[in-house]
């Protein structure tokens, strides 16, 4: 059976680009005085194929394909962001190489050859991560896509393994809190989440997983760890489309549970962002769902509008620019049309509203009612979040 080798990975070349010359993305050239180099099939990066295999791929390629109801991305690339491409394509490709060079040794069995790439990826992507190019990543994901669309799961599990390895050294450049953020954003279960935050705040230290693995765990503080998130979703709340819906819950589940665990839990004085006026988007909304009764129905109002639904729908273009044109009519804008609801701003404007009922020492059906939402929304957060 034919072992399989590195082959060259290729950049397509940029569509629409003004020029008279146009360059062709590096290719791995292997020195001649070595034999060919090898990584077993669980990592393979590209192929070596039998003379059968390439004339069933050429008869592939003849064959009348779909039409894609998706646009490449890439034809909206611009010329610096081809460059950027270029530029980190050919650092992927040196990474590769060096890889394939320290796993030259064929006599490894399938168990022990996932740790050597593992050890493999450590030891190169940490020489070279000071010195990486912006279009490191960019090129890397590219290649993923790629890999992906050829349903090459042997390629794209080497590359997921070095883009893992790359973020692994980025995170560990952070400062503590912020290490704890990531760490928290890939930690599906709440009560885990808990115990990694009570052991941050007591120091941090060396702990053993469930699977048996070593953790080091940064000491930070419940503060820091809070403000970080809620820096983090606020930038991306503040955009007109949300990029990811994921990801902004996990910031918002991060944000509340560390702020539960701080001295006056949700409000505790520390948690005080300034936030002076409560926006009128979330407070519609909260008037709206406190004007019911707490049920199913109720319920599932909260998950649409968390989901980017109904008044938490993306503002298009369009409306952005007519809100733009018409917020001057009108004291405080009230003739434009209000910002869609927020997860993250939806929780700040219901623990806002809910300490204003404690301070005046006012209980009831309402402060019952609002906790129920609060509850509500973060079990909501937590089914998209996971």
């Amino acid at each position: 059976m034919a072992k399989p080798i590195i082959s060259s990975i290729f950049l397509p070349p940029p569509p629409h680009l003004h020029c008279t010359t146009i360059r062709k993305p590096p290719s791995l050239h292997l020195p001649n005085k070595r034999n060919p180099l090898i990584i077993r099939a669980s990592y393979e990066v590209g192929g070596g194929y039998t003379q059968e295999e390439l004339e069933a791929r050429e008869r592939g390629r003849t064959r009348p394909r779909p039409q894609q109801s998706s646009k490449d991305e890439t034809n909206t690339w611009g010329p610096e962001q081809y460059e950027a491409l270029l530029k980190g394509g050919e650092q992927v490709t040196s990474v590769l190489e060096e890889m394939a060079n320290l796993l030259e040794d064929d006599q490894m069995d399938e168990e022990s050859e996932e740790l050597a790439v593992l050890l493999a990826a450590q030891g190169v992507i940490g020489k070279r991560v000071d010195q990486m190019e912006s279009g490191f990543m960019m090129a890397l994901d590219y290649m993923i896509q790629l890999a992906d669309k050829d349903d090459d799961d042997k390629r794209k599990s080497l590359l997921e393994v070095i883009k893992e390895t790359v973020l692994s050294h980025l995170t560990k450049k952070c400062p503590p809190h912020v290490q704890v953020v990531g760490l928290l954003c890939r930690t599906p279960q709440k009560e885990s989440r808990h115990e990694l935050l009570r052991r941050v705040a007591a120091g941090g230290g060396a702990f053993e997983s469930e699977n048996g693995a070593k953790v080091h765990l940064p000491g930070a503080n419940l503060n820091d760890i809070a403000n970080q998130a809620d820096d983090l979703l606020e930038t991306m709340e503040s955009r007109p489309v949300v990029p990811d819906r994921k990801l902004l819950a996990r910031l918002v589940l991060i944000r509340e549970e560390a702020r539960s665990m701080m001295g006056g839990g949700l409000l505790d004085e520390r948690n005080n962002r300034g936030l002076s006026t409560l926006p009128r988007s979330e407070v519609n909304f909260l008037t709206k769902l406190v004007a019911q009764k707490p049920g199913e129905q109720v319920r599932q109002m909260i998950k649409n509008v968390m989901l980017g639904k109904d008044e938490g729908a993306d503002r298009t273009d369009e409306e952005e620019s007519k809100s733009v044109g018409t917020f001057s009519s009108g004291i405080a804008g009230k003739s434009s049309k209000p910002n869609p609801v927020r997860p993250g701003m939806f929780l700040e404007t219901v623990s806002k509203v809910l300490g204003g009922i404690y301070d005046g020492n006012i209980s009831g059906i309402t402060a019952q009612h609002l906790e129920w939402v609060h509850q509500n929304t973060l079990q909501i957060l937590q089914e998209i979040a996971f």
